[in-house]
Protein backbone atom coordinates (compact mmCIF):
# COMPACT_ATOMS: atom_id res chain seq x y z
CA UNK A 1 0.00 0.00 0.00
CA UNK A 2 1.45 3.37 -1.06
CA UNK A 3 2.15 6.04 1.53
CA UNK A 4 0.64 9.48 1.01
CA UNK A 5 3.12 12.34 0.98
CA UNK A 6 1.21 14.74 3.27
CA UNK A 7 3.19 17.84 2.32
CA UNK A 8 2.93 17.39 -1.44
CA UNK A 9 -0.73 16.40 -1.15
CA UNK A 10 -1.54 19.53 0.87
CA UNK A 11 0.42 21.77 -1.51
CA UNK A 12 -1.22 20.42 -4.65
CA UNK A 13 -4.71 20.32 -3.10
CA UNK A 14 -4.41 24.02 -2.32
CA UNK A 15 -2.95 24.77 -5.74
CA UNK A 16 -5.89 23.03 -7.41
CA UNK A 17 -8.34 24.90 -5.19
CA UNK A 18 -6.52 28.08 -6.18
CA UNK A 19 -7.13 27.29 -9.83
CA UNK A 20 -10.86 26.91 -9.15
CA UNK A 21 -10.90 30.23 -7.29
CA UNK A 22 -9.15 31.93 -10.20
CA UNK A 23 -11.79 30.50 -12.53
CA UNK A 24 -14.41 31.94 -10.19
CA UNK A 25 -12.82 35.39 -10.18
CA UNK A 26 -12.52 35.36 -13.97
CA UNK A 27 -16.20 34.54 -14.46
CA UNK A 28 -17.34 37.01 -11.81
CA UNK A 29 -15.38 39.90 -13.31
CA UNK A 30 -15.98 39.09 -16.97
CA UNK A 31 -19.67 38.14 -16.83
CA UNK A 32 -22.02 40.68 -18.37
CA UNK A 33 -25.39 39.91 -16.76
CA UNK A 34 -26.19 40.84 -13.17
CA UNK A 35 -27.13 37.26 -12.31
CA UNK A 36 -23.45 36.43 -12.87
CA UNK A 37 -21.41 39.54 -12.05
CA UNK A 38 -23.52 40.71 -9.12
CA UNK A 39 -25.24 37.62 -7.70
CA UNK A 40 -22.55 35.06 -8.61
CA UNK A 41 -25.07 32.44 -9.71
CA UNK A 42 -22.35 30.26 -11.17
CA UNK A 43 -19.86 27.62 -10.10
CA UNK A 44 -16.51 26.26 -11.20
CA UNK A 45 -14.98 22.85 -10.68
CA UNK A 46 -12.24 20.54 -11.88
CA UNK A 47 -12.85 16.90 -12.75
CA UNK A 48 -10.26 14.24 -13.48
CA UNK A 49 -9.74 12.81 -16.94
CA UNK A 50 -11.65 9.71 -15.84
CA UNK A 51 -14.62 11.84 -14.73
CA UNK A 52 -14.28 12.13 -10.96
CA UNK A 53 -14.98 15.40 -9.16
CA UNK A 54 -11.61 16.58 -7.87
CA UNK A 55 -12.13 20.15 -6.60
CA UNK A 56 -14.98 22.64 -6.35
CA UNK A 57 -13.76 25.28 -3.84
CA UNK A 58 -16.59 27.82 -3.44
CA UNK A 59 -19.00 26.30 -5.99
CA UNK A 60 -22.72 26.22 -5.24
CA UNK A 61 -23.67 22.74 -3.98
CA UNK A 62 -26.52 22.33 -6.48
CA UNK A 63 -24.17 23.11 -9.37
CA UNK A 64 -21.00 21.22 -8.75
CA UNK A 65 -21.67 17.89 -7.03
CA UNK A 66 -22.83 16.48 -10.38
CA UNK A 67 -20.05 17.99 -12.53
CA UNK A 68 -18.58 14.57 -13.26
CA UNK A 69 -21.82 13.53 -14.99
CA UNK A 70 -21.31 16.27 -17.56
CA UNK A 71 -17.64 15.51 -18.16
CA UNK A 72 -18.63 11.85 -18.63
CA UNK A 73 -21.18 12.83 -21.27
CA UNK A 74 -18.52 14.88 -23.06
CA UNK A 75 -16.12 11.94 -23.09
CA UNK A 76 -18.74 9.43 -24.21
CA UNK A 77 -20.09 11.63 -27.00
CA UNK A 78 -16.70 12.69 -28.35
CA UNK A 79 -14.15 9.88 -28.66
CA UNK A 80 -11.97 12.29 -30.67
CA UNK A 81 -11.35 14.71 -27.78
CA UNK A 82 -8.33 16.87 -28.46
CA UNK A 83 -6.44 19.77 -26.99
CA UNK A 84 -8.10 23.03 -27.97
CA UNK A 85 -11.63 21.62 -27.73
CA UNK A 86 -14.40 23.23 -25.71
CA UNK A 87 -17.98 22.04 -25.19
CA UNK A 88 -21.33 23.55 -24.20
CA UNK A 89 -23.64 21.39 -22.08
CA UNK A 90 -27.03 22.27 -20.60
CA UNK A 91 -28.96 19.03 -21.14
CA UNK A 92 -30.73 17.92 -17.91
CA UNK A 93 -31.19 14.39 -19.27
CA UNK A 94 -27.45 13.73 -19.68
CA UNK A 95 -25.94 15.18 -16.52
CA UNK A 96 -26.71 18.91 -16.34
CA UNK A 97 -28.80 20.58 -13.65
CA UNK A 98 -31.37 22.47 -15.74
CA UNK A 99 -31.29 24.16 -19.15
CA UNK A 100 -30.65 27.63 -17.69
CA UNK A 101 -27.21 26.53 -16.50
CA UNK A 102 -24.85 26.73 -19.47
CA UNK A 103 -21.80 24.64 -18.66
CA UNK A 104 -18.47 25.09 -20.43
CA UNK A 105 -16.28 21.99 -20.50
CA UNK A 106 -12.63 22.12 -21.54
CA UNK A 107 -10.61 18.88 -21.62
CA UNK A 108 -7.12 19.62 -20.31
CA UNK A 109 -4.28 17.69 -21.95
CA UNK A 110 -0.68 17.39 -20.85
CA UNK A 111 1.90 15.44 -22.85
CA UNK A 112 -0.92 14.09 -24.95
CA UNK A 113 -2.99 12.71 -22.05
CA UNK A 114 -6.41 13.95 -20.95
CA UNK A 115 -5.71 14.58 -17.26
CA UNK A 116 -8.48 17.02 -16.24
CA UNK A 117 -11.70 18.63 -17.37
CA UNK A 118 -12.31 22.26 -16.43
CA UNK A 119 -15.99 22.94 -15.67
CA UNK A 120 -17.53 26.43 -15.57
CA UNK A 121 -21.31 26.52 -15.07
CA UNK A 122 -23.24 29.80 -15.18
CA UNK A 123 -26.96 30.51 -14.86
CA UNK A 124 -28.09 32.55 -17.84
CA UNK A 125 -30.38 35.57 -17.84
CA UNK A 126 -32.26 34.14 -20.84
CA UNK A 127 -32.04 30.85 -22.74
CA UNK A 128 -34.78 31.29 -25.34
CA UNK A 129 -37.65 29.95 -23.24
CA UNK A 130 -41.21 30.38 -24.50
CA UNK A 131 -41.71 33.04 -21.80
CA UNK A 132 -39.09 35.51 -20.52
CA UNK A 133 -37.80 33.47 -17.60
CA UNK A 134 -35.34 30.67 -17.05
CA UNK A 135 -37.74 29.14 -14.49
CA UNK A 136 -40.86 27.94 -16.32
CA UNK A 137 -42.74 26.08 -13.58
CA UNK A 138 -45.88 25.60 -15.70
CA UNK A 139 -44.11 24.07 -18.71
CA UNK A 140 -45.86 20.79 -19.49
CA UNK A 141 -42.74 19.41 -21.18
CA UNK A 142 -39.39 20.48 -22.58
CA UNK A 143 -41.07 21.62 -25.78
CA UNK A 144 -43.36 24.08 -24.03
CA UNK A 145 -40.40 25.16 -21.93
CA UNK A 146 -38.75 26.17 -25.18
CA UNK A 147 -35.08 26.40 -24.24
CA UNK A 148 -32.25 25.52 -26.57
CA UNK A 149 -30.65 22.25 -25.42
CA UNK A 150 -26.96 21.48 -25.98
CA UNK A 151 -25.92 17.94 -24.95
CA UNK A 152 -22.15 18.51 -24.73
CA UNK A 153 -21.83 20.04 -28.21
CA UNK A 154 -18.44 21.19 -29.43
CA UNK A 155 -18.08 24.98 -29.51
CA UNK A 156 -14.33 25.20 -30.18
CA UNK A 157 -11.91 23.04 -32.12
CA UNK A 158 -8.22 23.82 -32.09
CA UNK A 159 -9.02 26.89 -29.97
CA UNK A 160 -11.16 28.31 -32.81
CA UNK A 161 -14.85 29.12 -32.29
CA UNK A 162 -17.52 27.10 -34.07
CA UNK A 163 -19.65 30.04 -35.05
CA UNK A 164 -22.76 28.03 -35.96
CA UNK A 165 -23.49 27.32 -32.28
CA UNK A 166 -23.03 30.97 -31.38
CA UNK A 167 -25.33 31.98 -34.25
CA UNK A 168 -28.04 29.60 -33.02
CA UNK A 169 -28.01 31.18 -29.59
CA UNK A 170 -27.82 34.77 -30.80
CA UNK A 171 -30.81 34.21 -33.07
CA UNK A 172 -33.00 32.77 -30.32
CA UNK A 173 -32.00 34.41 -27.01
CA UNK A 174 -33.78 37.66 -26.14
CA UNK A 175 -30.62 39.51 -25.05
CA UNK A 176 -28.01 38.14 -27.50
CA UNK A 177 -25.22 40.59 -26.72
CA UNK A 178 -25.58 40.08 -22.99
CA UNK A 179 -25.65 36.31 -23.47
CA UNK A 180 -22.56 36.39 -25.69
CA UNK A 181 -20.66 38.32 -23.04
CA UNK A 182 -21.56 35.66 -20.48
CA UNK A 183 -20.69 32.93 -23.00
CA UNK A 184 -17.18 34.34 -23.45
CA UNK A 185 -16.81 34.76 -19.67
CA UNK A 186 -17.66 31.11 -19.02
CA UNK A 187 -15.37 29.92 -21.76
CA UNK A 188 -12.63 32.21 -20.49
CA UNK A 189 -12.92 30.79 -16.99
CA UNK A 190 -12.49 27.24 -18.30
CA UNK A 191 -9.53 28.25 -20.47
CA UNK A 192 -7.94 29.95 -17.44
CA UNK A 193 -8.06 26.61 -15.63
CA UNK A 194 -6.54 24.87 -18.64
CA UNK A 195 -3.50 27.17 -18.61
CA UNK A 196 -2.99 26.91 -14.85
CA UNK A 197 -3.34 23.13 -14.78
CA UNK A 198 -0.86 22.72 -17.61
CA UNK A 199 1.56 25.01 -15.74
CA UNK A 200 1.06 22.87 -12.63
CA UNK A 201 1.83 19.69 -14.53
CA UNK A 202 4.90 21.27 -16.13
CA UNK A 203 6.24 22.30 -12.71
CA UNK A 204 5.68 19.06 -10.80
CA UNK A 205 5.59 16.48 -13.58
CA UNK A 206 2.78 14.25 -14.75
CA UNK A 207 3.69 11.33 -12.50
CA UNK A 208 3.52 13.41 -9.31
CA UNK A 209 0.25 15.04 -10.36
CA UNK A 210 -1.36 11.67 -11.13
CA UNK A 211 -0.17 10.32 -7.78
CA UNK A 212 -1.64 13.38 -6.08
CA UNK A 213 -5.05 12.80 -7.68
CA UNK A 214 -5.16 9.24 -6.36
CA UNK A 215 -3.84 10.19 -2.92
CA UNK A 216 -6.14 13.20 -2.50
CA UNK A 217 -9.28 11.24 -3.31
CA UNK A 218 -8.18 8.38 -1.04
CA UNK A 219 -7.42 10.82 1.78
CA UNK A 220 -10.84 12.45 1.35
CA UNK A 221 -12.48 9.04 1.54
CA UNK A 222 -10.55 8.23 4.71
CA UNK A 223 -11.73 11.47 6.34
CA UNK A 224 -15.29 10.49 5.50
CA UNK A 225 -14.77 7.00 6.92
CA UNK A 226 -13.54 8.45 10.21
CA UNK A 227 -16.56 10.74 10.50
CA UNK A 228 -19.09 8.00 9.74
CA UNK A 229 -17.58 5.53 12.20
CA UNK A 230 -18.30 8.01 15.00
CA UNK A 231 -22.01 8.10 14.18
CA UNK A 232 -24.66 5.77 15.63
CA UNK A 233 -26.12 3.00 13.50
CA UNK A 234 -29.61 4.04 12.44
CA UNK A 235 -32.24 3.95 9.74
CA UNK A 236 -33.98 7.30 9.44
CA UNK A 237 -36.90 8.52 7.37
CA UNK A 238 -37.95 12.05 6.56
CA UNK A 239 -40.53 13.70 4.36
CA UNK A 240 -41.44 17.12 3.05
CA UNK A 241 -43.98 18.65 0.72
CA UNK A 242 -43.68 21.31 -1.93
CA UNK A 243 -46.51 23.85 -1.92
CA UNK A 244 -49.61 23.32 -4.08
CA UNK A 245 -49.40 24.88 -7.53
CA UNK A 246 -52.89 25.55 -8.86
CA UNK A 247 -54.36 24.10 -10.98
CA UNK A 248 -51.57 21.64 -11.86
CA UNK A 249 -50.68 20.42 -8.35
CA UNK A 250 -53.56 21.05 -5.93
CA UNK A 251 -51.93 18.81 -3.28
CA UNK A 252 -48.34 19.90 -3.84
CA UNK A 253 -45.45 17.46 -4.26
CA UNK A 254 -44.63 14.91 -1.54
CA UNK A 255 -40.93 14.15 -1.04
CA UNK A 256 -39.60 11.11 0.80
CA UNK A 257 -36.13 10.02 1.82
CA UNK A 258 -34.74 7.09 3.78
CA UNK A 259 -31.20 7.22 5.16
CA UNK A 260 -29.31 4.28 6.62
CA UNK A 261 -26.14 5.01 8.59
CA UNK A 262 -23.83 2.02 8.87
CA UNK A 263 -20.76 2.94 10.95
CA UNK A 264 -19.30 -0.56 10.62
CA UNK A 265 -19.13 -0.21 6.84
CA UNK A 266 -18.56 3.55 7.19
CA UNK A 267 -21.29 4.18 4.66
CA UNK A 268 -24.52 6.11 4.23
CA UNK A 269 -27.21 4.54 2.08
CA UNK A 270 -29.89 6.86 0.70
CA UNK A 271 -33.11 5.47 -0.78
CA UNK A 272 -35.17 7.92 -2.86
CA UNK A 273 -37.33 5.38 -4.68
CA UNK A 274 -40.44 6.20 -2.65
CA UNK A 275 -41.27 9.26 -4.72
CA UNK A 276 -43.99 9.98 -7.26
CA UNK A 277 -43.59 9.79 -11.06
CA UNK A 278 -42.61 12.76 -13.18
CA UNK A 279 -45.17 15.53 -13.39
CA UNK A 280 -46.36 17.55 -16.38
CA UNK A 281 -44.71 20.74 -15.16
CA UNK A 282 -41.25 22.24 -14.78
CA UNK A 283 -40.67 21.14 -11.16
CA UNK A 284 -39.08 17.76 -11.92
CA UNK A 285 -35.56 17.11 -10.64
CA UNK A 286 -32.75 16.22 -12.99
CA UNK A 287 -30.48 13.40 -11.84
CA UNK A 288 -27.67 15.91 -11.23
CA UNK A 289 -29.91 18.04 -9.01
CA UNK A 290 -31.22 15.02 -7.11
CA UNK A 291 -27.71 13.83 -6.35
CA UNK A 292 -26.37 17.31 -5.58
CA UNK A 293 -29.27 18.20 -3.25
CA UNK A 294 -28.89 15.00 -1.24
CA UNK A 295 -25.12 15.41 -1.02
CA UNK A 296 -25.53 19.03 0.09
CA UNK A 297 -27.94 18.05 2.86
CA UNK A 298 -25.71 15.25 4.11
CA UNK A 299 -22.54 17.33 4.09
CA UNK A 300 -24.37 20.13 5.92
CA UNK A 301 -24.83 17.65 8.76
CA UNK A 302 -21.24 16.33 8.77
CA UNK A 303 -17.98 17.96 9.95
CA UNK A 304 -17.24 20.91 7.71
CA UNK A 305 -13.59 20.02 7.06
CA UNK A 306 -14.30 16.86 5.05
CA UNK A 307 -13.28 17.54 1.42
CA UNK A 308 -16.19 17.56 -1.02
CA UNK A 309 -15.05 15.41 -3.91
CA UNK A 310 -15.33 11.97 -5.47
CA UNK A 311 -13.31 10.42 -2.66
CA UNK A 312 -15.70 11.33 0.14
CA UNK A 313 -18.65 10.64 -2.18
CA UNK A 314 -17.58 6.97 -2.37
CA UNK A 315 -19.04 6.43 1.11
CA UNK A 316 -22.55 7.54 0.07
CA UNK A 317 -24.71 5.25 -2.04
CA UNK A 318 -27.92 6.52 -3.62
CA UNK A 319 -30.82 4.52 -5.00
CA UNK A 320 -32.87 6.48 -7.52
CA UNK A 321 -35.97 5.69 -9.54
CA UNK A 322 -36.27 6.36 -13.24
CA UNK A 323 -39.07 8.65 -14.33
CA UNK A 324 -39.62 10.22 -10.89
CA UNK A 325 -39.96 13.80 -9.68
CA UNK A 326 -37.05 13.04 -7.36
CA UNK A 327 -34.77 10.71 -9.31
CA UNK A 328 -33.92 10.44 -12.99
CA UNK A 329 -36.25 12.38 -15.28
CA UNK A 330 -37.95 10.76 -18.26
CA UNK A 331 -37.71 12.77 -21.46
CA UNK A 332 -39.51 15.05 -22.36
CA UNK A 333 -40.62 16.05 -18.84
CA UNK A 334 -39.41 19.54 -18.02
CA UNK A 335 -36.69 20.15 -15.43
CA UNK A 336 -36.85 23.93 -15.82
CA UNK A 337 -36.95 24.63 -12.05
CA UNK A 338 -34.80 21.67 -11.00
CA UNK A 339 -32.15 23.72 -9.19
CA UNK A 340 -34.56 25.19 -6.61
CA UNK A 341 -38.02 24.36 -5.18
CA UNK A 342 -38.07 20.54 -4.93
CA UNK A 343 -34.27 20.56 -4.67
CA UNK A 344 -34.48 22.98 -1.72
CA UNK A 345 -36.92 20.67 0.04
CA UNK A 346 -34.62 17.73 -0.65
CA UNK A 347 -31.58 19.52 0.84
CA UNK A 348 -33.66 20.27 3.94
CA UNK A 349 -34.91 16.69 4.18
CA UNK A 350 -31.43 15.21 3.90
CA UNK A 351 -29.90 17.55 6.47
CA UNK A 352 -32.71 17.60 9.02
CA UNK A 353 -33.11 13.81 9.05
CA UNK A 354 -29.91 13.54 11.11
CA UNK A 355 -31.52 15.59 13.90
CA UNK A 356 -33.54 12.45 14.65
CA UNK A 357 -30.34 11.01 16.12
CA UNK A 358 -30.64 13.42 19.05
CA UNK A 359 -29.20 16.65 20.40
CA UNK A 360 -26.08 17.71 18.54
CA UNK A 361 -26.88 16.05 15.23
CA UNK A 362 -28.31 17.45 12.01
CA UNK A 363 -29.76 20.90 11.57
CA UNK A 364 -33.12 22.59 11.07
CA UNK A 365 -34.62 23.42 7.70
CA UNK A 366 -33.60 26.56 5.86
CA UNK A 367 -36.05 29.01 4.33
CA UNK A 368 -37.19 28.04 0.84
CA UNK A 369 -38.73 29.78 -2.12
CA UNK A 370 -37.62 32.10 -4.89
CA UNK A 371 -40.18 34.87 -4.59
CA UNK A 372 -40.32 38.40 -5.91
CA UNK A 373 -36.85 39.27 -4.65
CA UNK A 374 -35.45 36.47 -6.84
CA UNK A 375 -37.75 37.03 -9.79
CA UNK A 376 -36.84 37.22 -13.44
CA UNK A 377 -37.70 40.69 -14.68
CA UNK A 378 -38.04 41.85 -18.27
CA UNK A 379 -39.30 44.76 -20.29
CA UNK A 380 -38.03 47.80 -22.21
CA UNK A 381 -35.46 50.22 -20.84
CA UNK A 382 -36.51 53.84 -21.49
CA UNK A 383 -32.97 55.00 -20.77
CA UNK A 384 -31.59 53.14 -23.82
CA UNK A 385 -34.11 53.75 -26.60
CA UNK A 386 -36.50 51.13 -25.21
CA UNK A 387 -33.94 48.37 -25.64
CA UNK A 388 -35.29 45.05 -24.27
CA UNK A 389 -33.77 43.57 -21.12
CA UNK A 390 -34.09 40.28 -19.23
CA UNK A 391 -32.35 39.45 -15.98
CA UNK A 392 -32.83 37.69 -12.68
CA UNK A 393 -32.74 39.55 -9.41
CA UNK A 394 -30.95 37.78 -6.58
CA UNK A 395 -32.02 39.80 -3.56
CA UNK A 396 -33.52 36.86 -1.70
CA UNK A 397 -32.82 36.67 1.99
CA UNK A 398 -34.49 33.47 3.07
CA UNK A 399 -33.37 32.80 6.61
CA UNK A 400 -30.83 30.08 7.21
CA UNK A 401 -31.43 27.06 9.45
CA UNK A 402 -30.29 26.85 13.04
CA UNK A 403 -27.76 24.15 13.87
CA UNK A 404 -26.71 22.62 17.21
CA UNK A 405 -23.89 25.18 17.42
CA UNK A 406 -25.07 28.33 15.69
CA UNK A 407 -28.00 30.55 14.81
CA UNK A 408 -29.19 30.63 11.22
CA UNK A 409 -27.17 32.51 8.64
CA UNK A 410 -28.88 35.77 7.63
CA UNK A 411 -27.56 35.75 4.03
CA UNK A 412 -28.34 32.07 3.51
CA UNK A 413 -30.39 32.62 0.36
CA UNK A 414 -31.63 29.11 -0.48
CA UNK A 415 -30.81 25.60 0.76
CA UNK A 416 -29.33 24.72 -2.65
CA UNK A 417 -26.73 27.49 -2.39
CA UNK A 418 -26.24 27.53 1.40
CA UNK A 419 -25.06 31.13 1.59
CA UNK A 420 -22.45 30.82 -1.18
CA UNK A 421 -24.17 33.11 -3.67
CA UNK A 422 -23.83 36.86 -3.47
CA UNK A 423 -26.81 39.08 -2.86
CA UNK A 424 -27.31 41.74 -5.49
CA UNK A 425 -26.44 45.30 -4.64
CA UNK A 426 -29.65 47.31 -4.82
CA UNK A 427 -27.71 50.26 -6.21
CA UNK A 428 -26.20 48.15 -9.01
CA UNK A 429 -29.59 46.66 -9.86
CA UNK A 430 -31.05 50.14 -10.12
CA UNK A 431 -28.23 51.11 -12.48
CA UNK A 432 -28.58 48.01 -14.63
CA UNK A 433 -32.39 47.93 -14.79
CA UNK A 434 -35.12 50.60 -15.02
CA UNK A 435 -36.50 49.85 -11.55
CA UNK A 436 -36.17 51.42 -8.13
CA UNK A 437 -36.45 49.94 -4.66
CA UNK A 438 -38.66 51.31 -1.92
CA UNK A 439 -36.92 49.25 0.77
CA UNK A 440 -35.26 45.99 1.72
CA UNK A 441 -35.38 45.09 5.41
CA UNK A 442 -35.16 42.20 7.82
CA UNK A 443 -38.36 41.38 9.71
CA UNK A 444 -37.76 41.19 13.46
CA UNK A 445 -39.18 38.13 15.20
CA UNK A 446 -39.69 36.12 12.02
CA UNK A 447 -37.00 33.47 12.53
CA UNK A 448 -37.90 30.06 13.93
CA UNK A 449 -37.33 30.19 17.69
CA UNK A 450 -35.06 27.68 19.37
CA UNK A 451 -32.10 27.10 21.61
CA UNK A 452 -30.40 28.18 18.41
CA UNK A 453 -32.51 30.56 16.36
CA UNK A 454 -33.38 30.35 12.69
CA UNK A 455 -32.48 33.47 10.73
CA UNK A 456 -35.26 35.97 10.01
CA UNK A 457 -36.79 36.55 6.61
CA UNK A 458 -36.75 39.84 4.78
CA UNK A 459 -39.20 42.11 3.01
CA UNK A 460 -38.47 43.83 -0.30
CA UNK A 461 -40.44 46.25 -2.49
CA UNK A 462 -39.62 47.66 -5.93
CA UNK A 463 -41.37 49.53 -8.75
CA UNK A 464 -40.74 50.37 -12.43
CA UNK A 465 -39.29 53.77 -13.26
CA UNK A 466 -41.17 54.19 -16.55
CA UNK A 467 -42.34 51.23 -18.66
CA UNK A 468 -44.11 48.28 -17.09
CA UNK A 469 -41.99 45.35 -15.86
CA UNK A 470 -42.90 41.69 -16.33
CA UNK A 471 -42.14 39.75 -13.14
CA UNK A 472 -42.03 35.94 -13.09
CA UNK A 473 -41.14 33.73 -10.14
CA UNK A 474 -41.81 30.12 -8.99
CA UNK A 475 -42.04 30.55 -5.22
CA UNK A 476 -42.34 27.65 -2.79
CA UNK A 477 -42.75 28.03 0.98
CA UNK A 478 -46.07 29.90 1.11
CA UNK A 479 -47.95 27.01 2.71
CA UNK A 480 -45.33 24.68 4.15
CA UNK A 481 -42.64 26.52 6.19
CA UNK A 482 -39.07 25.57 6.99
CA UNK A 483 -39.39 23.15 9.89
CA UNK A 484 -37.62 23.37 13.22
CA UNK A 485 -36.07 20.29 14.85
CA UNK A 486 -35.36 19.04 18.38
CA UNK A 487 -38.14 21.27 19.74
CA UNK A 488 -37.26 24.29 17.61
CA UNK A 489 -40.10 26.23 16.02
CA UNK A 490 -40.85 26.49 12.32
CA UNK A 491 -39.95 29.56 10.31
CA UNK A 492 -42.52 31.84 8.71
CA UNK A 493 -43.92 31.29 5.23
CA UNK A 494 -43.29 33.66 2.33
CA UNK A 495 -45.82 35.93 0.62
CA UNK A 496 -46.06 38.28 -2.34
CA UNK A 497 -48.32 41.23 -3.20
CA UNK A 498 -49.06 43.44 -6.18
CA UNK A 499 -49.75 46.96 -4.92
CA UNK A 500 -51.70 49.19 -7.32
CA UNK A 501 -51.11 52.91 -7.83
CA UNK A 502 -53.91 53.70 -5.36
CA UNK A 503 -52.40 51.44 -2.70
CA UNK A 504 -54.70 48.41 -3.09
CA UNK A 505 -52.85 45.18 -2.27
CA UNK A 506 -53.53 41.96 -4.19
CA UNK A 507 -52.03 38.71 -2.90
CA UNK A 508 -50.11 36.97 -5.70
CA UNK A 509 -50.15 33.27 -6.45
CA UNK A 510 -47.06 31.40 -5.29
CA UNK A 511 -46.09 30.84 -8.95
CA UNK A 512 -46.55 34.35 -10.31
CA UNK A 513 -46.45 35.95 -13.75
CA UNK A 514 -47.50 39.56 -13.34
CA UNK A 515 -47.05 42.92 -15.03
CA UNK A 516 -46.13 45.81 -12.72
CA UNK A 517 -46.89 49.21 -14.24
CA UNK A 518 -45.47 52.61 -13.42
CA UNK A 519 -46.44 53.74 -9.89
CA UNK A 520 -47.27 50.14 -8.94
CA UNK A 521 -45.17 48.09 -6.52
CA UNK A 522 -44.21 44.45 -6.09
CA UNK A 523 -43.78 43.61 -2.40
CA UNK A 524 -42.46 40.28 -1.19
CA UNK A 525 -41.60 38.57 2.09
CA UNK A 526 -39.02 35.79 2.06
CA UNK A 527 -39.21 32.72 4.30
CA UNK A 528 -37.29 32.42 7.54
CA UNK A 529 -35.30 29.47 8.86
CA UNK A 530 -36.35 26.87 11.41
CA UNK A 531 -35.02 26.75 14.98
CA UNK A 532 -32.96 24.04 16.67
CA UNK A 533 -33.81 22.95 20.23
CA UNK A 534 -36.21 24.21 22.89
CA UNK A 535 -36.54 28.04 22.85
CA UNK A 536 -36.75 27.98 26.66
CA UNK A 537 -33.19 26.60 26.71
CA UNK A 538 -31.74 29.58 24.85
CA UNK A 539 -29.20 31.57 26.85
CA UNK A 540 -31.04 34.67 28.13
CA UNK A 541 -28.01 36.78 27.23
CA UNK A 542 -28.44 35.71 23.59
CA UNK A 543 -32.11 36.65 23.73
CA UNK A 544 -31.20 40.07 25.11
CA UNK A 545 -28.69 40.62 22.34
CA UNK A 546 -31.26 39.47 19.73
CA UNK A 547 -33.68 42.13 20.92
CA UNK A 548 -31.05 44.87 21.03
CA UNK A 549 -29.84 43.96 17.54
CA UNK A 550 -33.35 43.82 16.09
CA UNK A 551 -33.44 40.08 15.38
CA UNK A 552 -36.18 39.53 17.96
CA UNK A 553 -38.92 41.56 19.63
CA UNK A 554 -39.43 42.23 23.33
CA UNK A 555 -42.78 40.44 23.11
CA UNK A 556 -41.31 37.25 21.68
CA UNK A 557 -38.49 37.35 24.23
CA UNK A 558 -41.09 36.86 26.94
CA UNK A 559 -43.81 34.86 25.19
CA UNK A 560 -41.59 32.44 23.24
CA UNK A 561 -38.24 32.37 25.05
CA UNK A 562 -39.53 33.00 28.58
CA UNK A 563 -37.00 35.80 29.14
CA UNK A 564 -38.12 38.77 31.24
CA UNK A 565 -36.47 42.02 30.18
CA UNK A 566 -36.45 45.31 32.07
CA UNK A 567 -35.49 48.70 30.70
CA UNK A 568 -35.69 50.23 27.23
CA UNK A 569 -34.38 49.24 23.82
CA UNK A 570 -34.01 52.85 22.75
CA UNK A 571 -31.35 53.81 25.29
CA UNK A 572 -29.91 50.26 25.53
CA UNK A 573 -30.80 50.06 29.20
CA UNK A 574 -32.58 46.77 28.49
CA UNK A 575 -31.40 43.99 30.81
CA UNK A 576 -32.35 40.44 31.78
CA UNK A 577 -34.26 39.97 35.04
CA UNK A 578 -32.63 36.65 35.94
CA UNK A 579 -34.94 35.70 38.82
CA UNK A 580 -38.14 36.55 36.93
CA UNK A 581 -36.84 34.67 33.91
CA UNK A 582 -36.15 31.55 35.95
CA UNK A 583 -39.65 31.65 37.41
CA UNK A 584 -41.28 32.20 34.04
CA UNK A 585 -39.38 29.36 32.39
CA UNK A 586 -40.14 27.00 35.29
CA UNK A 587 -43.82 27.84 34.98
CA UNK A 588 -43.71 27.25 31.20
CA UNK A 589 -42.07 23.85 31.67
CA UNK A 590 -44.57 22.72 34.30
CA UNK A 591 -47.70 24.04 32.57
Amino acid sequence: MSTIDPVMTAVLANRIDGVVREMTTTLLRAGRSAVINSARDFSCAICTGDNQLLACAEGLPIHIFGSHMQSRTMVERHPDLAEGDAYLHNDPYTGNTHPADHTFLVPVFFEGEHLFTAVAKAHQADIGNSIPTTYHAAARDVYEEGSLIFPAVRIQRGYKMIDDIVAMCRSRIRVPNQWYGDFLAGLGAARTAERRLQELCAKYGKAIVKTFIKDWLNYSEQRMIEALRKMPKATLKNSARHDPFEPLLPDGIPINIEVEIDPAQAKIFVDLRDNIPNLDCGLNESEACTVSAVMAGIFNALPSDIPRNAGSFRRIELELKDGAVVGRPAFPHSCSVATTNVADRLVNCAGAVFAQLGEGYGLAEGGVGMGGSSSVISGKDHRYNDEPYVNQLILTNNGGPASPLADGWVTYGLPVVSGLMYRDSIEIDELKHPIEFAYMRLVAGSGGAGKMRGAPGSETAFRPKEHSVTVIYPRDGEKYPAKGVQGGQDGLCGEGWHISANGQQTRLANVAHVEIRKNEVLRTFDCSGGGYGDPLARDPRRVLRDVLEGWETVERAGDVYGVVLNGRVEDESLAVDAEATARRRLAAHTS
